[in-house]
């Protein structure tokens, strides 16, 4: 028997074009997509945690830990005998050192302050 030796790059060739045309179409669902939000703005709106323990979850526990025991940054455990709740509320709005950032809790800093200097 004898075979035919171009018959595989036809193959690998139908094969690229048909991939081609599919990728194609999912390009154009896609631009779509993107046209739909930049008429939005661009913005993506993340789902903010209500209360104080789920926020310290999401913004906090990577530095002090999941349960409060201090990783990079320093246990909280013991931090309403350290300091009050305004003292407390001024670290989170403007930060403390070169290590804790301010802002991370933007709006909810009276909720986390009340929070966190209950902690003793």
């Amino acid at each position: 028997m004898n075979r035919n030796p171009i018959m595989p790059f036809v193959v690998i060739m139908v094969m690229g074009i048909v991939l081609m045309f599919a990728l194609s179409f999912k390009g154009l669902g896609d631009a779509k997509q993107v046209a739909e939000e930049k008429k939005d703005g661009g913005k993506k709106t993340e789902e903010v945690a209500a209360n104080p323990e789920d926020i310290y979850k999401q913004s906090c526990a990577s530095c002090h830990g999941d349960q409060y025991q201090g990783v990079v940054g320093p246990s909280l455990k013991k931090v309403g005998g350290k300091y009050s709740k305004d003292q407390v509320k001024d670290i989170l709005v403007n930060g403390k050192g070169s290590g804790m950032p301010g802002g991370l809790v933007a709006g909810k800093e009276e909720e986390m302050a009340k929070w966190l200097s209950k902690m003793k």
